[in-house]
């Protein structure tokens, strides 16, 4: 069977990685289409999988631009298909409904996030969906009616003991781990999702760093440029590295949802401040049901306070990490193991989708 997968953010790379290995291995041809998004080039590259880009350049700059570079994709995508005579294509894009619709192929559309946080992927993308998988926490809204559901996150796709093990080796290699560290992380929140979305300023990083300092180091991560004041705290660690180093810290605290998760799912206390709050439905159940972390709305009326309040609380407990290692236990086994079942679905569909139609317990085979 020969496989399209595209790739349009650094996530995709990660949860789709295992999968991709697993179909080679398996004796599937894949042919793998990226655009140049921030690391995404490089993280593929390092893995060795090889690649096509379709998009080095971008045109964001404008709503236009943005529907231009779509178009090129598309048109790309398209020409890709025919020349190779692919069999079914995978991603979490709309030109991925949008070309299966077009030489009436399997489409398999991926995705977590809720319809009302993504509008414009999705009135790009459900008149043309032939099939999507998403978390059970995940509202797709208009796409639900085709969507299959599996308890699970897309972070579990590599950070699940099945495919993850944390080494303190790794984050030897850049500091010790003998003492307590903490994790900032800043995101860009310039994609087209993220207009209007507040996050963490420089005053609130501030104020965070004088909380955080007398419980030990602290590292910022950041998508943007930082100021002078907190560039010695940057954290020049290699991304495939950088989950390692998060398993080790001991609290995380950002504005980027994907990072929030992560902890979460490693069982790592997070405090996520930014707008998303209360609208992202696999973070909640992180957050609400697993109770791994905290999720503070940014436009809240003291919003910040609740927030230094809540790592205050969090540095003042003595045995969090056991708390947080058992929440993390039930949460995984509660959970599947996501790039095993994704890559069954793929490669067994459209009979995997009747299996799931008829009996979605089938899914905890793959734990």
């Amino acid at each position: 069977m020969k496989i399209l997968v595209q790739l349009s953010h650094p996530a995709h790379f990660h949860y789709y990685r295992i999968a991709i290995d697993n179909w080679q291995k398996d004796g599937h041809e894949v042919f793998v289409l990226i655009k140049s998004k921030d690391i995404l080039e490089d993280l593929v590259k390092n893995a060795g999988i090889p690649y096509i880009n379709i998009n080095e350049k971008s045109h964001r700059k404008s709503k236009l631009g943005i529907l231009w570079d779509m178009l090129l994709r598309d048109w790309k995508i398209f020409w890709i298909c025919i020349k190779n005579n692919i069999d079914i294509l995978t991603g979490s894009t709309a030109e991925i409904a949008q070309i299966g619709w077009l030489l009436r192929k399997p489409a398999i559309c991926t995705g977590e996030d809720d319809a009302d946080v993504v509008p414009t992927f999705v009135r790009f993308t459900a008149p043309f969906l032939n099939i999507r998988l998403a978390p059970v926490s995940c509202n797709g809204g208009i796409m639900d009616n085709k969507t299959i559901k599996y308890n699970s996150y897309h972070e579990l796709a590599y950070l699940h003991p099945n495919h993850f093990v944390a080494d303190k080796n790794v984050v030897e290699k850049y500091f010790p781990t003998n003492s307590p560290y903490f994790i900032i992380r800043f995101s860009s929140l310039n994609a087209h999702h993220d207009k209007g979305i507040k996050g963490i300023n420089a005053n609130i990083a501030q104020k965070l760093i004088d909380i955080l300092k007398p419980y030990g180091r602290i590292y910022i991560t950041s998508e943007r440029e930082l100021e002078p004041q907190f560039e010695p705290y940057r954290i020049p660690i290699k991304t495939l590295d950088m989950h390692h180093v998060m398993a080790f810290s001991d609290l995380y605290i950002g504005d980027s949802q994907t990072m929030a998760a992560e902890a979460g799912v490693l069982g790592v206390p997070f405090v996520r401040f930014n707008d998303f709050v209360g609208r992202i439905g696999y973070l909640n159940e992180l957050e609400n049901v697993y109770q791994l972390g905290y999720g503070i709305k940014a436009s809240e009326l003291g919003s910040e306070e609740r927030m230094y309040d809540v790592v205050k609380e969090l540095l003042d407990m003595s045995d969090t990490k056991e708390i947080w290692q058992q929440r993390r236990q039930k949460m995984l086994s509660e959970k599947i193991d996501y790039a095993q079942f994704l890559t069954w679905f793929i490669e067994n569909y459209p009979e995997s989708k009747k299996i799931m139609k008829e009996n979605p317990d089938y899914q905890y085979r793959f734990r």
